[in-house]
């Protein structure tokens, strides 16, 4: 079981958006492993909690179900004190059905927020909004006391843009870390901001392309670069760690650019330790630092995968 964290403490600083709910400034989210026994991931959220932090964010996709699992098992005492994310993974299908298995398995009766999920194309904008009316179907949903909020989560500026200009969306959930297109901090953050929107954001550490050598996700590489070292004058072949970045080098810069909620995975008490020490010491780093990090993240993802959330220029 995780260990307890008594060390930490954080308190709620801004509102998000126009939803009236004060959140923290880190919020934690798909925190689920199936390799991990289902009550090790409800205590690994439950000790974030206990620390203060009150957004978590989950998905019907991630894990085929298991993070719903994992959340609904790990609320059950802070339910009224938390404001709770859940996604619509299917923009096609007809929306309260997926809302209604989402709360079967979050064991709850209402989400804060529903978010279209991954809506990353402005044709698959238009179509959700103008064909398939999933707002609408949304406002159903609300009416019927299945969630309060609605919003996207998109991995394109033009897609965000459109949606804030929108008035739908009361939440948006877009990239924003050292290596993310810089229209997301340019152009989306501050419309959001002006329109009164929440920002909730997540790929900080790159997906952990950032922090190791992984395609993201803790994936192995499926083809390492190779070079030598010598030991005791005999060249041997080795693997070398490609470059990375900190936690803290990705975190204050992260909060610096000042989201409402930077959104963290902390699927370990050991990660959540080092985000938390980041976010309490936290001062904002000056534009000489924020383009040392961005230089080094240009370095850090090498080698490492596609970078998915960022769309082409």
């Amino acid at each position: 079981m995780p260990d307890e964290n008594p060390r930490f403490g954080f308190q709620p600083r801004r509102e998000l958006g126009k939803t009236g709910f004060t959140a923290t400034q880190l919020g934690i989210g798909d925190l689920a492993d199936r390799k991990i026994p289902l009550e090790t991931c409800a205590a690994t959220i439950r000790r974030a909690l206990e620390t203060g932090l009150n957004v978590i964010d989950t998905a019907p996709c991630y894990e085929d179900g298991y993070s719903e699992l994992a959340v609904g098992k790990a609320i059950k005492d802070f339910r009224d004190k938390i404001f709770l994310i859940d996604k619509i993974d299917n923009h096609n299908d007809p929306i309260r059905p997926q809302i209604e298995s989402s709360l079967s398995k979050l064991e709850t009766e209402m989400v804060d927020l529903f978010v279209l999920h991954a809506l990353d194309t402005i044709e698959g904008w238009q179509k959700a909004v103008e064909q398939n009316g999933v707002f609408e179907q949304l406002d159903s949903c609300s009416k019927a006391g299945m969630l309060r909020f609605r919003g996207i989560s998109s991995h394109h500026p033009d897609v965000l843009t459109a949606a804030i200009d929108s008035g739908l969306c009361d939440v948006v959930l877009f990239p924003i870390g050292p290596y993310c297109d810089s229209r997301f901090i340019d152009v989306v953050l501050p419309l959001a901001k002006k329109k009164n929107i929440g920002t909730v954001c997540f790929k900080t550490f790159g997906a952990g392309k950032l922090l190791g050598d992984t395609p993201g996700y803790n994936q192995p590489l499926q083809q390492r670069p190779r070079g030598k070292f010598s030991s005791g004058g005999a060249e041997q072949n080795s693997a070398p760690m490609l470059p990375r970045l900190s936690v803290a080098g990705c975190l204050n810069y992260t909060l610096t650019i000042d989201p409402d909620v930077a959104l963290l995975g902390l699927c370990f008490p050991n990660e959540q330790d080092a985000a938390f020490e980041v976010a309490h010491n936290f001062t904002p780093l000056d534009s000489a630092q924020m383009d040392i990090i961005k230089q080094l993240a240009v370095e850090a993802v090498k080698e490492k995968g596609n970078c998915w959330w960022n769309p082409p220029q």
